[in-house]
């Protein structure tokens, strides 16, 4: 059998073919170094679903405690609610509720406390655990049902008139710039992040100390970076050469001799001068060196903070890690 006759038993096509080859041989040619660019379609938006209407924020103004889920039809079975569950409101006809009416559900948390902040008083915590459309409309109260759930709803939730929210536009981004320079611009420092994560990646949600007073938007991009040498745990200068007066037990087997990678380091041109030590060895550079590790976009701005999710990170982000505006 030729090849053209295989190639039609295949079903391949003639430009299919000569695809195929191409391919093949654009497969053997040297491959760019790869770079960490975000991959979508024009349309897609950045965030989406709990990521855009539960992530909550941190806010200092006072939340409307008037309206709250007071009941539901299955509450002698169950504490929690969830997507199709039925409850009650203590908002009915007296209060303008009409059927089809949406209402974001809420859970004030506390008052953040964080030394991962330059600013005193950040607000309070509020937790979005889902969304309700009202069914029936009575005088006082009203049925809705559970439209969506982020955590399970429980009895007492406080509930706030929806607002719609518009997620930033996917856009296409130049490879992430692991060696940037400062911008310049506003910067502060990721304090929290949504469930009290603390390890944190791409499409998870965080909170950060800039806000209205800092003049950031909702569609700002951030940089996100540490101090060159910080973020890891595990890892100590102290630990990188053995005691001078351990030398002479050096051997081939247990290492540690006086010549062994794990001896000190003597500076000086014969040899003569202090121990050279990493942590010595950082004295004199700029103390502006930084590390790049990920970016982000603001969802939502309040006062003193903002919500923000990571769209993209070259390795692990921290609580406690730096923000820049772009």
């Amino acid at each position: 059998m030729s090849f053209q006759s295989f190639f039609k038993s295949v079903g391949l096509s003639a430009g299919a073919v000569l695809t195929l080859f191409a391919g093949s041989a654009a497969a053997q040619q040297p491959r760019a170094t790869p770079s960490l660019v975000i991959e979508g379609p024009r349309d897609m938006r950045v965030a989406e679903r709990n990521n855009l209407y539960c992530a909550g924020y941190v806010q200092t103004a006072p939340v409307n405690t008037d309206n709250r889920i007071v009941g539901a039809v299955e509450e002698q079975e169950q504490f929690y609610y969830s997507q199709n569950n039925f409850v009650y409101i203590n908002a009915g006809a007296a209060k303008g509720v009409k059927p089809g009416d949406m209402f974001t559900v809420i859970r004030p948390r506390g008052t953040v406390n964080t030394k991962l902040s330059r600013k005193d008083d950040l607000g309070f915590y509020v937790q979005e655990v889902g969304a309700l459309e009202v069914v029936r409309v009575k005088n006082d109260v009203s049925v809705a049902r559970v439209k969506t759930s982020c955590n399970g709803l429980m009895l007492g939730d406080l509930i706030q008139p929806m607002q719609e929210r518009m997620s930033p536009m996917f856009r296409q981004r130049p490879p992430l710039d692991l060696f940037s320079e400062p911008s310049g611009k506003a910067a502060g420092r990721v304090f929290m992040a949504r469930d009290n994560q603390e390890m944190l990646g791409r499409d998870q949600i965080v909170y950060i100390d800039l806000g209205a007073e800092d003049n950031v938007q909702v569609g700002d991009y951030l940089t996100v970076f540490r101090p060159l040498g910080k973020g890891n745990l595990f890892v100590s200068d102290e630990d990188e050469s053995i005691e001078a007066r351990n030398s002479d037990y050096g051997s081939d087997k247990y290492k540690g001799g006086h010549f062994s990678n794990q001896a000190p380091r003597k500076s000086g041109d014969r040899a003569r001068g202090r121990v050279v030590t990493t942590e010595k060895a950082k004295e004199d550079r700029p103390a502006s060196l930084r590390k790049v590790v990920g970016e982000m976009i603001i969802l939502n701005v309040r006062e003193r903070t903002a919500t923000a999710v990571i769209i993209r990170n070259a390795q692990e982000i921290h609580t406690g890690d730096w923000v820049e505006v772009q």
